[in-house]
Protein backbone atom coordinates (compact mmCIF):
# COMPACT_ATOMS: atom_id res chain seq x y z
CA UNK A 1 0.00 0.00 0.00
CA UNK A 2 1.29 3.02 -1.04
CA UNK A 3 2.20 5.79 1.96
CA UNK A 4 -0.70 8.45 2.50
CA UNK A 5 -0.06 12.10 1.14
CA UNK A 6 0.41 14.23 4.26
CA UNK A 7 -0.39 17.80 3.46
CA UNK A 8 1.58 20.62 5.78
CA UNK A 9 -0.91 23.84 5.49
CA UNK A 10 1.05 27.01 6.64
CA UNK A 11 -0.39 29.80 7.20
CA UNK A 12 1.07 32.90 7.00
CA UNK A 13 0.55 36.49 7.90
CA UNK A 14 3.49 38.86 7.26
CA UNK A 15 6.24 36.18 8.09
CA UNK A 16 8.89 36.48 6.21
CA UNK A 17 11.47 36.76 8.52
CA UNK A 18 11.27 33.54 9.48
CA UNK A 19 8.87 31.74 6.83
CA UNK A 20 12.18 30.28 4.98
CA UNK A 21 13.49 27.91 7.90
CA UNK A 22 9.60 26.82 9.00
CA UNK A 23 9.39 25.88 5.07
CA UNK A 24 12.96 23.95 5.22
CA UNK A 25 12.12 21.77 7.73
CA UNK A 26 8.60 20.61 6.52
CA UNK A 27 10.70 19.82 3.09
CA UNK A 28 13.95 18.41 5.49
CA UNK A 29 11.47 15.87 6.75
CA UNK A 30 12.29 11.92 6.36
CA UNK A 31 8.73 11.34 5.80
CA UNK A 32 7.20 11.44 1.79
CA UNK A 33 4.94 12.33 0.16
CA UNK A 34 4.34 15.87 1.31
CA UNK A 35 3.25 18.62 -0.31
CA UNK A 36 3.54 21.86 1.51
CA UNK A 37 1.09 24.97 1.30
CA UNK A 38 1.28 28.24 2.07
CA UNK A 39 -1.61 30.12 2.87
CA UNK A 40 -1.02 34.14 2.78
CA UNK A 41 -3.36 35.51 4.95
CA UNK A 42 -3.50 39.06 3.28
CA UNK A 43 0.57 39.70 3.99
CA UNK A 44 2.13 42.91 2.75
CA UNK A 45 5.91 42.07 3.29
CA UNK A 46 8.14 39.79 1.69
CA UNK A 47 5.87 36.33 2.01
CA UNK A 48 5.38 35.52 -1.23
CA UNK A 49 8.83 36.31 -2.42
CA UNK A 50 10.23 33.48 0.49
CA UNK A 51 7.67 31.27 -0.92
CA UNK A 52 8.40 32.05 -4.55
CA UNK A 53 12.17 31.17 -3.93
CA UNK A 54 11.30 27.21 -3.53
CA UNK A 55 9.43 26.92 -6.77
CA UNK A 56 7.05 24.25 -7.32
CA UNK A 57 8.19 22.55 -4.09
CA UNK A 58 6.02 24.40 -2.38
CA UNK A 59 2.18 25.38 -3.18
CA UNK A 60 0.64 29.39 -2.61
CA UNK A 61 -2.66 30.76 -2.05
CA UNK A 62 -3.38 34.14 -1.03
CA UNK A 63 -6.70 35.32 0.44
CA UNK A 64 -7.72 38.61 2.43
CA UNK A 65 -7.04 39.11 5.98
CA UNK A 66 -9.28 36.85 7.80
CA UNK A 67 -7.08 35.69 11.07
CA UNK A 68 -5.04 32.27 11.20
CA UNK A 69 -8.04 29.66 11.97
CA UNK A 70 -9.51 31.09 8.36
CA UNK A 71 -5.99 30.42 6.78
CA UNK A 72 -5.90 26.84 8.36
CA UNK A 73 -9.52 26.31 6.93
CA UNK A 74 -8.86 26.99 3.51
CA UNK A 75 -5.82 24.95 3.88
CA UNK A 76 -7.90 22.19 4.56
CA UNK A 77 -10.35 22.97 1.85
CA UNK A 78 -7.17 22.88 -0.73
CA UNK A 79 -5.23 20.29 0.54
CA UNK A 80 -4.78 17.27 -1.88
CA UNK A 81 -3.45 14.99 0.95
CA UNK A 82 -5.65 12.34 3.31
CA UNK A 83 -3.90 13.41 6.20
CA UNK A 84 -3.20 17.27 6.92
CA UNK A 85 -1.05 19.03 9.27
CA UNK A 86 0.13 22.32 10.14
CA UNK A 87 3.05 24.74 11.00
CA UNK A 88 2.82 28.23 11.95
CA UNK A 89 5.28 30.48 9.98
CA UNK A 90 8.09 30.72 12.60
CA UNK A 91 8.38 27.78 14.16
CA UNK A 92 10.13 24.42 13.09
CA UNK A 93 9.63 20.80 12.76
CA UNK A 94 12.46 17.86 13.73
CA UNK A 95 12.75 15.77 10.42
CA UNK A 96 11.48 12.65 12.23
CA UNK A 97 7.91 14.48 13.39
CA UNK A 98 5.81 13.57 10.03
CA UNK A 99 7.30 9.77 10.00
CA UNK A 100 6.58 9.58 13.30
CA UNK A 101 2.80 10.71 13.15
CA UNK A 102 2.35 8.70 10.38
CA UNK A 103 3.32 5.34 11.48
CA UNK A 104 1.13 5.82 14.54
CA UNK A 105 -2.42 6.59 13.08
CA UNK A 106 -1.02 3.58 10.31
CA UNK A 107 -0.58 1.44 13.69
CA UNK A 108 -4.20 2.24 14.83
CA UNK A 109 -6.89 2.91 12.25
CA UNK A 110 -9.23 3.90 15.36
CA UNK A 111 -6.84 7.01 15.56
CA UNK A 112 -8.54 10.36 13.86
CA UNK A 113 -5.34 12.79 15.09
CA UNK A 114 -1.78 12.47 16.52
CA UNK A 115 0.38 15.51 18.37
CA UNK A 116 3.77 15.27 19.64
CA UNK A 117 5.06 17.36 22.24
CA UNK A 118 6.92 20.99 21.63
CA UNK A 119 10.01 22.72 23.02
CA UNK A 120 10.27 26.62 23.21
CA UNK A 121 13.15 28.41 22.24
CA UNK A 122 14.25 31.67 22.12
CA UNK A 123 15.74 33.97 19.25
CA UNK A 124 19.36 35.02 20.11
CA UNK A 125 18.40 38.60 20.82
CA UNK A 126 16.65 37.33 23.90
CA UNK A 127 18.92 35.54 25.36
CA UNK A 128 18.04 37.31 28.68
CA UNK A 129 14.94 36.42 28.95
CA UNK A 130 15.84 32.49 27.98
CA UNK A 131 18.54 33.22 31.24
CA UNK A 132 15.80 34.68 33.44
CA UNK A 133 13.22 31.43 32.22
CA UNK A 134 15.98 29.13 32.59
CA UNK A 135 14.60 27.28 35.36
CA UNK A 136 10.80 27.94 34.91
CA UNK A 137 8.04 25.61 33.44
CA UNK A 138 8.43 27.13 29.74
CA UNK A 139 11.74 26.00 29.38
CA UNK A 140 9.99 21.99 29.62
CA UNK A 141 8.60 20.51 26.83
CA UNK A 142 4.78 20.26 26.64
CA UNK A 143 2.12 18.31 25.32
CA UNK A 144 1.83 19.91 22.25
CA UNK A 145 -2.25 20.00 21.66
CA UNK A 146 -1.82 23.34 19.27
CA UNK A 147 -1.98 23.15 15.51
CA UNK A 148 1.66 23.09 15.26
CA UNK A 149 1.91 19.36 16.35
CA UNK A 150 -1.28 18.33 14.48
CA UNK A 151 -1.51 15.60 11.48
CA UNK A 152 -4.92 14.85 11.35
CA UNK A 153 -7.53 12.67 9.02
CA UNK A 154 -9.15 14.92 6.48
CA UNK A 155 -12.00 12.69 7.22
CA UNK A 156 -12.04 13.84 10.97
CA UNK A 157 -13.41 17.38 9.85
CA UNK A 158 -16.18 16.10 8.53
CA UNK A 159 -17.22 15.13 12.51
CA UNK A 160 -15.44 17.61 14.36
CA UNK A 161 -16.14 20.84 12.32
CA UNK A 162 -13.65 23.46 10.81
CA UNK A 163 -11.74 25.86 12.75
CA UNK A 164 -13.99 28.64 14.72
CA UNK A 165 -12.67 31.63 12.50
CA UNK A 166 -13.51 34.09 15.13
CA UNK A 167 -11.36 32.73 17.86
CA UNK A 168 -7.80 34.17 16.47
CA UNK A 169 -5.74 33.06 19.54
CA UNK A 170 -7.46 29.77 20.59
CA UNK A 171 -8.87 27.99 17.25
CA UNK A 172 -7.05 25.12 18.20
CA UNK A 173 -8.15 24.43 21.93
CA UNK A 174 -11.70 24.85 20.85
CA UNK A 175 -10.81 22.20 18.19
CA UNK A 176 -9.54 19.91 20.11
CA UNK A 177 -12.00 20.20 23.03
CA UNK A 178 -15.13 19.92 20.42
CA UNK A 179 -13.18 16.68 19.40
CA UNK A 180 -12.91 14.94 22.60
CA UNK A 181 -16.68 16.03 23.03
CA UNK A 182 -17.75 14.33 19.76
CA UNK A 183 -15.57 11.25 20.63
CA UNK A 184 -12.98 11.72 17.77
CA UNK A 185 -9.78 9.38 18.85
CA UNK A 186 -6.48 11.12 18.85
CA UNK A 187 -2.53 10.12 20.33
CA UNK A 188 0.14 11.91 22.25
CA UNK A 189 3.37 10.79 21.46
CA UNK A 190 6.04 11.75 24.06
CA UNK A 191 8.87 12.95 21.50
CA UNK A 192 9.88 16.34 21.03
CA UNK A 193 8.82 16.54 17.33
CA UNK A 194 8.34 20.69 17.04
CA UNK A 195 10.03 23.81 18.08
CA UNK A 196 8.11 26.63 18.87
CA UNK A 197 10.23 30.06 18.24
CA UNK A 198 10.13 32.73 21.34
CA UNK A 199 10.52 36.39 19.31
CA UNK A 200 9.60 39.86 19.61
CA UNK A 201 6.29 39.73 17.77
CA UNK A 202 4.47 36.16 18.41
CA UNK A 203 0.74 36.87 18.18
CA UNK A 204 0.06 35.84 21.88
CA UNK A 205 2.67 37.63 23.20
CA UNK A 206 1.74 41.08 21.77
CA UNK A 207 -1.89 39.78 22.40
CA UNK A 208 -0.92 37.95 26.01
CA UNK A 209 -4.65 39.66 28.09
CA UNK A 210 -6.77 39.13 24.93
CA UNK A 211 -5.55 35.47 24.57
CA UNK A 212 -5.68 35.30 28.13
CA UNK A 213 -9.34 35.76 27.92
CA UNK A 214 -9.98 34.29 25.13
CA UNK A 215 -8.77 31.12 26.35
CA UNK A 216 -11.28 31.20 29.29
CA UNK A 217 -13.96 31.93 26.82
CA UNK A 218 -13.19 28.74 24.99
CA UNK A 219 -13.00 26.58 28.05
CA UNK A 220 -16.45 28.39 29.73
CA UNK A 221 -18.15 27.91 26.21
CA UNK A 222 -17.00 23.77 26.71
CA UNK A 223 -18.26 23.63 29.69
CA UNK A 224 -21.58 24.88 28.98
CA UNK A 225 -21.48 22.62 26.70
CA UNK A 226 -21.19 19.35 28.69
CA UNK A 227 -23.59 20.85 31.01
CA UNK A 228 -26.05 20.97 28.59
CA UNK A 229 -25.80 17.45 26.96
CA UNK A 230 -25.94 16.31 30.39
CA UNK A 231 -21.57 15.45 30.26
CA UNK A 232 -19.84 15.00 33.53
CA UNK A 233 -17.39 17.86 34.02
Amino acid sequence: MPAPLVTCVVPCFNGERYLAECLQSILDQRYQPLEVLVVDDGSTDGSAEVVRRFGSAVRYHRQENRGPGAACNQGVALASGTLVAFLEQDDLWLPEKTGRQVDALAADPGLDYCVGHVQNFWIPELADEAARFRDAPVMQAVPGYVVQTLVVRRAAFDRVGRFDEMLHFTFASDWFLRAQERGVAGALLPDVLTRRRLHHDNFSRRNRAASHDQFLHVVKAALDRRRRSGTPT
